[in-house]
């Protein structure tokens, strides 16, 4: 069988302007001899991430400058300093004044380090770069090799392994092919996996596949790309043998850099009609990096080499037949493929997983406890189902009941769900702020999501926010109320709440996720009657944290007749809606796709139903 060797996308849209500048730019290294010094200029951030995997990356230097050439804030007025740096003498920060343009990163040190260890201090000044928390968690270090998917805070060793007597050197160690430990005593590891470009292999077991998902996501997805005319592209492969073409990338490459990103942002459907058998491990993790972007992969079939290294959930929803497009149905599609490659191949949540058979204690995911605070004991029941149903594994329930008691059917239902639940009361003069502090202090979760009793929430809800959180590195993340229901009218429409899949200043405060700990640094939620959320936001922007929306489905917000502390009139909501349905559509909470022979709720500009009747 021939040796596989580069891939391409065929039919790829023109960029637009800023990627045109980005292209331009490209990403250069220029090392200056004898001096340790290094000049490194990118198009933009994501081309500078993409450096973390490239061998450029491991050079040592005492200075660097670090130029992204057009650069955009998350939000008007952001910053932030640099991330820590042993040996930093000096370092200076210079940001553009209105927001975009060239950003420059200049740092001195009085030691040589990696040029990797420079560009993890330095991402923090030009990007969110918040981690999931974690009560407890190994180390990850590489030796003598540079995988693909080594997050910004995995180590490279490129020297002999050096034993500590006090405590173990390394907990999970990558190595390449080939290597072995050299003589006999206590090794200073607790786990070694040999590792690939795309993956790792414990001994007796089948190769799994990983990717950074902090340098893979759908952030920047257009929303434009669920529409009819939206780009549609091909994937093919070429031998070795045969020379690449324009466009074409190596397959024992880094994957997706940002060009592809940057095409696969306006990218609807990735047509595969033809998946190699060959290096199963690249083409695997390649399909992988692609279904993570949004982009929707259309896959007739998998090989049975290729289909056994990616996650069952994801190869199901890869061969299963594509929605039309302009219909959610294609970008609820969209939204369980991304959430099934991230869940299934991120490396934040495989490695846990991989090694829970040496550290079992540890969490594969880290904690978040669901707060729901209310005074309407009628609607706790409807509440806490949705609360229960969510399909993230480590949720814990904290019930605030703010001047109300407890339903016995309500108690019943937490009893029985087989999930932790801590029940807080609060006098009903307490505001809503303090009732809401009062919860959180209560609360064990690393993670802490809002969640309001008037408003439908899909299962994977939780699990959206955490993937958003780990991919954004935000400090909080939430998602837009793009989806309302008017229940008078018992009719669900779309409108315009701010782009997704984007950093922002404001997300729907009934979605909001935030560690525990920068809630609190932040200075916890205000103790006010009323707008609370905004109060937080609030806070988080003036701390310096990032802020992001994800994706809009999954939530829904419900408008009533009354009970409302901000009422602008239901004519508000429909005069900027572009899109509706009779009642609650599944699709809408983007678990179920359209059955076959039943029409498909269209999203385009324009009504999917008559316009409902203001009367």
């Amino acid at each position: 069988m021939e040796r596989l060797g580069h891939w391409r996308l065929v039919g790829a849209p023109r960029p637009g302007r800023a990627e045109r500048l980005g292209r331009l730019v490209g990403l250069r290294v220029l090392r200056i001899p004898g001096l340790r010094r290094v000049l490194v200029v990118a198009g933009s951030t994501d081309r500078l991430r993409d450096l973390l995997a490239r061998p450029a990356s491991l050079h040592p230097t005492r200075r660097a400058i670090v130029v992204v050439a057009y650069w955009r804030a998350p939000r008007r007025g952001w910053s932030s300093g640099i991330g820590p740096l042993e040996h930093l003498r000096r370092h200076r920060v210079a940001l553009p004044g209105r927001g975009r343009g060239t950003a420059v990163v200049t740092v001195r040190l009085s030691r040589p380090a990696q040029l990797r260890e420079v560009l993890r201090a330095a991402l923090p000044a030009l990007a969110p770069e918040r981690p999931l928390p974690a009560p407890a968690g190994p180390n990850l270090t590489s030796q003598a090799t540079l995988p693909a998917y080594l997050p910004a805070g995995g180590a490279v060793l490129l020297g002999e392994l050096v034993g500590n007597p006090d405590i173990r050197s390394h907990d999970v160690l990558l190595r390449g092919a080939g290597s072995e430990d050299e003589g006999a005593g206590v090794l200073p590891y607790a786990v070694c996996w040999q590792a690939s470009r795309h993956g790792l292999q414990a001994p007796g077991a089948a190769p799994a596949v990983l990717v950074d998902a902090r340098r893979i996501n759908p952030r920047g997805r257009r929303p434009d790309c669920y529409q009819p005319d939206a780009p549609r592209v091909r994937l093919d492969f070429a031998a070795q043998s045969r020379r690449p073409g324009a466009g074409s990338y190596p397959l024992a490459g880094p994957g997706l850099t940002a060009p592809v990103l940057a095409t696969l942002r306006q990218t609807a459907v990735v047509d595969c009609p033809q998946v190699p058998d060959a290096e199963p491990v690249a083409v695997a993790a390649l399909l992988v990096q692609i279904a993570m972007t949004g982009a929707v992969l259309a896959v007739p079939a998998l090989p049975e080499r290729v289909a056994g290294l990616i996650a069952p959930e994801l190869r199901a929803l890869l061969t299963a037949p594509v929605p039309q497009a302009g219909t959610l149905a294609l970008e609820a599609r969209s939204v369980r493929q991304r959430r099934a490659a991230l869940r299934g191949h991120a490396g934040a949540f495989a490695l846990p997983r991989l090694t829970s058979a040496v550290f079992p204690p540890l969490r594969p995911v880290p904690s978040v406890s669901a707060i729901l605070s209310t005074r309407r004991p009628e609607r706790l029941p409807e509440a806490v189902r949705m609360l229960v149903g969510q399909t993230y594994p480590e949720l814990e329930i904290v019930l605030c009941l703010h001047g109300v008691e407890l339903p016995e059917p309500v108690r019943a239902t937490l009893a029985d769900s087989g999930r932790p639940y801590e029940i807080v009361r609060v006098p009903g003069s307490a505001s809503f702020g303090a009732a809401l502090g009062a919860a959180t202090g209560r609360a064990r979760g690393s993670l802490v999501s809002k969640f309001d009793d008037d408003d439908s929430y899909a299962a994977e809800h939780v699990w959206d926010l955490v993937l958003a959180r780990h991919y954004s590195g935000a400090t909080l993340v939430g998602k837009g109320s793009e989806f309302v229901h008017l229940e008078t009218r018992g009719v669900t429409l779309r409108r315009p709440s701010g782009t997704a899949e984007s950093d922002c200043e404001v997300v729907a405060g009934g979605t909001i996720l935030i560690a525990r700990g920068d809630l609190e640094a932040a200075g916890g939620w205000r103790p006010v009657p009323r707008s609370v959320d905004l109060g937080l936001l609030d806070r988080v922007r003036r701390d310096g944290g990032g802020i992001y929306r994800t994706h809009p489905l999954g939530y829904v917000y419900h408008r009533r007749a009354t009970g409302h502390t901000w009422d602008p009139g239901q004519d508000y909501f429909l005069d900027s809606a572009s899109a509706y349905w009779p009642g609650l559509p599944a699709e809408v909470l983007g678990e179920v796709e359209t059955a076959p022979g039943r029409p498909a709720p269209d999203q385009r500009t324009g009504s999917a139903t008559a316009r409902p009747d203001r009367s």
